[in-house]
């Protein structure tokens, strides 16, 4: 297929955590407030003249420094993001806000904290731990809109005077929402036959929308649905279709090792992949918009930290919908590594979503950035493709 327009543009934008969007907003005065969670209220973070991005460590390297503070035990994820903090890569934030996602991810901006290591010129900067519920109910909601009022609004509010009024609230999901339309509008071309977009582009211009001001995002995004509505896919056949899913991805370096094996990923059901992290924001005209917001964070969450069994079960049938919807022919369980949520709910899902669903799957865990495996995961990957072909040559036989 031709190249899109704005794929090298989109690809440039996760290169560095201050990338060109956030360097303008920040020339205009905007408020960067960073976080580190798929599971923070987004459109919160984006509230009159702030905007919020996600953490996240680009090419990463040696993670020496950041382990010697928190063991080669803990995942990747964190040790990468602490490890680019201490290198002075996060300068560019005015407050860093976390939750309590996982202990991993606690630690890791605890010490930032401890050490100092987001060093911001701005000396109204602050950090903020919060609490998130672990069951998907209303006594989680209500949590939710306590910890976002307290760790959120209320010190946007105080430090750097932003506009935390309903009105507000609302504008900044209006935004959101649209992003979240173009994505899955785009998406929604991954369920053809004959792809008009590979599972590789549509990662890179997804994660742009986690790290990058949205609302700067929405003129290229709308171009980019268009180019993509009239764009003539190859005429091939992919070997096979792959859902991914699992923990936290960073890396669309993964998803295209996938593809150049000769798969196809159709849907993405990882942490900041677009299901269901852009699901439209529902407000209803009976309910002020932070109850709307949190009551859409704590019951369309997928993450393994909602523990009532409803949910425990609900993620398997959730990636079944999933894979029926785009036509998947097997599922891809990937965690990063020394991730304690995915590392259960991993074993889990591959055992219900292969005996009792009736995929094959393929689990496996990855490092943060997959080129220090590649060759290792590429052969796992063509043996898991060469296994469903053969299922399939054998199905035609019989």
């Amino acid at each position: 297929m031709r190249d899109l327009k704005y794929l090298q543009y989109f690809e440039d934008l996760l290169q560095v955590a201050n990338n060109e969007l956030v360097v303008q907003a920040k020339n205009e005065g905007r408020i960067c407030a960073a976080s580190v969670c798929e599971n923070m209220p987004e459109p919160l973070f984006n509230l009159g003249n702030c905007f919020g991005v996600r953490l996240f460590a680009p090419n990463t390297g040696s993670m020496d420094i950041a382990t010697y503070y928190m063991t080669s035990f803990l995942c990747e994820t964190a040790r990468a993001l602490l490890e680019r903090a201490i290198e002075g890569g996060f300068n560019f934030a005015d407050c860093v806000i976390a939750p309590d996602g996982c202990t991993m991810i606690n630690r890791c901006v605890e010490n930032m904290e401890l050490l100092k290591s987001v060093e911001s010129s701005n000396e109204k900067f602050f950090y903020e731990h919060m609490e998130l519920p672990f069951k998907t109910d209303d006594n989680g909601v209500d949590l939710m809109i306590l910890q976002c009022k307290n760790h959120i609004l209320t010190p946007l509010n105080k430090n750097y005077g932003i506009d935390i009024s309903d009105e507000a609230i609302r504008k900044a999901v209006k935004v959101h929402n649209r992003v979240c339309e173009l994505i899955n509008s785009i998406g929604e071309f991954r369920k053809e036959l004959k792809p008009r977009i590979t599972g590789y582009e549509f990662a890179v211009i997804t994660l742009a929308t986690y790290v990058c001001p949205k609302d700067l995002l929405i003129e290229k995004l709308e171009e980019t649905l268009e180019e993509v509505k009239n764009r003539i896919p190859d005429d091939k056949e992919y070997r096979a279709r792959f859902v991914v899913v699992g923990s936290e991805m960073d890396d669309p370096q993964f998803i295209k090792l996938i593809e150049e094996c000769g798969a196809f990923v159709c849907a993405d059901r990882f942490c900041f992949g677009s299901l269901p992290g852009r699901d439209i924001i529902e407000i209803h005209d009976d309910e002020d918009a932070l109850s709307a917001v949190c009551r859409h964070y704590t019951y369309h969450c997928q993450c393994p930290r909602q523990m009532n069994m409803d949910k425990v079960y609900g993620r398997k049938a959730y990636v079944n919908d999933v894979a029926k919807e785009y036509k998947a022919d097997g599922i891809i369980y990937n965690q990063i590594k020394f991730c304690d949520p995915w590392a259960y709910e991993r074993v889990m899902g591959q055992t219900i979503l292969r005996e009792e669903y009736g995929y094959p799957v393929l689990s496996v865990d990855r490092p943060y950035n997959i080129n220090q495996s590649a060759g290792q995961m590429r052969t796992r990957v063509q043996a898991f493709i060469e296994s469903i072909e053969i299922k399939k040559i054998q199905g035609e036989k019989n």
